[in-house]
Formats: structure tokens, C-alpha cells, sequence
């Protein structure tokens, strides 16, 4: 089974900026609501559009399948069956020995969350956390980019503080 083991942080400040190396922008819909067993997305990304399911558990590993789809039909269910959607930017920096932070900038309803993710090949695996990495938030379900399209940051209790 594919697994994906990630772990995300919020920021202290835009330090992160200046490390940038690219950016893509992203726009993904969500194929059902909570209380699944999975999550099931569809992504579009510049030219490319992919299909993801991954396992509906909260913390730094879970199942993830991925496959490319026709542009024409990621957009199709985008526009006709997706029940909440994410837009944002993605930021890519290094981040040493390999890997790569992964540094969401939401629009939308999520305007002003920024939430920087890194893929790691074990759970243990050591990695620098740089200067502008805040609060780790694998652990809160809230920050899941699928909780996010069905209940937008901007949407909580006192957004502002979080």
C-alpha cells in the first residue's frame, strides 16, 4: 500500500519568502464530505489534473493513491461534483538531505493561512526546521486540506488567532 508520511507546521512570519525556488498554483475539489474512510480529490495544476484518495486518519502517515486524469475531466468535476474546494498557491524550498518543503498559501476562504508541509521517508526522520516554521499542526485535523475545503479557516471561531 502506498503511504504517504507527512508532517505540517504553521508559520511564524514570511522568512520562508526568501528561500522560495518556485511556485505553482493549485485549485482542488473534494468528492464527499466528512466521515469517510477517505478522501477523494481531484487537482488541477497549471496543465496537469490528477485524481487522490487518501485515508481519512489524522496524523503523519497515512495511505495516498494518485493518478494523472485528462485535464478536461479533472475541470468537469471541479465544476459539477466536487462538494468544497482549496485554492492556493504552493511554494517549493529545499529543505536538506533531499527534501522539500511543500509551503501552502491559500486563497479564497482560507486567504492568510499558510501552512508549510515536508514528505519524510520514515517517521523518525531528523529534518532542520528553519527559522520561520511555527506551530506543528500534523495532529489537527482542522488544518487537512480536505477539512479545510468544507470548513474554510476563515469560518472558525476566532480565525485570527489560530
Amino acid at each position: 500500500m502506498p503511504v504517504e508520511i507527512e508532517r505540517k507546521f504553521l508559520m511564524k512570519d514570511d522568512g520562508w519568502r526568501a528561500v522560495v525556488q518556485h511556485s505553482r498554483r493549485m485549485v482542488q475539489g473534494y468528492l464527499a464530505g466528512p466521515g469517510g474512510k477517505a478522501s477523494m480529490r481531484v487537482r488541477i495544476s497549471g496543465t496537469e489534473a490528477r485524481f487522490n484518495i487518501k485515508a481519512a486518519v489524522v496524523g503523519a502517515v497515512r495511505a495516498e493513491y494518485d493518478w494523472p486524469v485528462p485535464l478536461a475531466e479533472a475541470a468537469e468535476i471541479l465544476a459539477t461534483l466536487a462538494v468544497g474546494r482549496v485554492e492556493k498557491t504552493r511554494h517549493y524550498a529545499a529543505a536538506g538531505n533531499g527534501r522539500t518543503w511543500e509551503i501552502d498559501e491559500f486563497d479564497g476562504d482560507n486567504a492568510g493561512l499558510v501552512v508549510a508541509e515536508i514528505e519524510l521517508g520514515s517517521l523518525d526522520e531528523a529534518f532542520e526546521r528553519p527559522a520561520w516554521l511555527g506551530r506543528e499542526v500534523t495532529d489537527d485535523a482542522r488544518y487537512y486540506n480536505h477539512a479545510l475545503a468544507l470548513q474554510p479557516w476563515r469560518s472558525w471561531p476566532g480565525f485570527a488567532t489560530h
